[in-house]
């Protein structure tokens, strides 16, 4: 999860929307990250492109801070 992640031209104010997501309704490779818990936690871009999943709310803010975007949650 060290990988910085290329979210595209920058065309002003980039926003990614955090939610959660049941690891239960993952493909097998979601799963696999997801072992032991109940959700994951997966940043998406404006069009609906999921463009990462990450184990807890705070590191999807964190992941959208480092790749200078404001990440807003989607309930």
């Amino acid at each position: 999860m060290d990988t910085k992640y290329d979210f595209g031209a920058e065309t002003g104010e980039r926003i990614v929307y955090v939610r959660p997501v049941a690891v239960t309704g993952l493909p097998a490779e979601g799963k696999a990250q997801g072992r032991g818990l109940d959700h994951l936690y997966a940043l998406h871009a404006a069009n609906g492109e999921r463009l990462a999943l990450v184990k807890d709310r705070w590191m999807a803010f964190a992941l959208a801070r480092e790749n200078d975007a404001t990440a807003l949650s989607v309930h």
